[in-house]
């Protein structure tokens, strides 16, 4: 099948897809450029591939191919890829695990891409998103995984009712702070094992609220020329640190 017009219906479908809203209604986003395709297509995530006349890739998914104007129109990228998918969001995992990391309002979606790449590489087993982080499915989140979101369980839930269940399991819940923190190099193998680190906004951190529930407090040992880290980069360290020996 080629689609030549604007005006045909899946096009229209596929712009609507940049909107979160539409995304979560229909449960449906799109990937952009080989590499994100093939990940989404490993794990059997692709409804329809979206493929620019001529260009050819042979998987066994339905397939549409449309004209160079239809992909300069529904990409969301300077220059696009000939290559795209429609796919549908990946099911949650029930089971959380025993090291998991809990985003408290985080905004940039450059910065949620990173954190999930982060805790798919130090063996993170659940990504919460509080209420307030960005849209997991946002298309420049999505670039900035590198498909590992296709590869992690990465769930959305109030953290004000999960974190009092987590302690109920004896999860330990730690957020991070200087002041009374414990230095995240001294943590005990055992307190490394099974834990939840809460990170917060890019601008004023964990708010209030969460951190009165976590149990403890970490910091990363750093020079005192530098106030603070990027979220990403901290999340990054930290992750790293409560992954060695593991």
């Amino acid at each position: 099948m080629l689609i030549t017009s604007l005006e045909n219906e899946r096009v229209k479908k596929y712009l609507k897809l940049q909107q979160r809203k539409f995304r979560e209604k229909t449960g449906e986003f799109l990937v952009e450029g080989h590499h994100l395709v093939m990940e989404a297509f490993r794990e059997g995530l692709i409804e329809e591939l979206i493929l620019e006349q001529d260009e050819l890739l042979p998987l066994s998914v339905p397939t549409v191919y449309v004209t160079s104007d239809i992909i300069h129109k529904i990409s969301t990228l300077e220059t696009p890829s000939n290559v795209m998918a429609l796919c549908k969001k990946k099911e949650e995992t029930t089971s959380l695990g025993n090291r998991i990391l809990l985003l408290d309002q985080i905004q940039d979606p450059g910065n949620l891409g990173t954190i999930i790449r982060s805790a798919c590489a130090f063996h993170v087993d659940t990504i919460v998103l509080g209420n307030d982080t960005v849209d997991l499915y946002n298309p420049k989140t999505i670039r900035a995984t590198q498909g590992m979101l296709f590869h992690m369980n990465i769930i959305r839930r109030d953290l004000e009712e999960l974190i009092p269940l987590l302690k109920k399991e004896e999860i330990p819940v730690y957020g991070t702070k200087v002041e009374y923190g414990m230095d995240v190099r001294t943590l005990k193998e055992k307190d490394r094992s099974r834990y939840a680190l809460v990170m917060g906004n890019e601008g004023s951190g964990v708010s209030s609220t969460i951190m009165e529930l976590c149990d403890g407090f970490l910091y990363i040992a750093m020079s005192d020329e530098v106030e603070s880290l990027n979220v990403a980069v901290a999340t990054s360290i930290l992750l790293y640190e409560l992954d060695r020996g593991n």
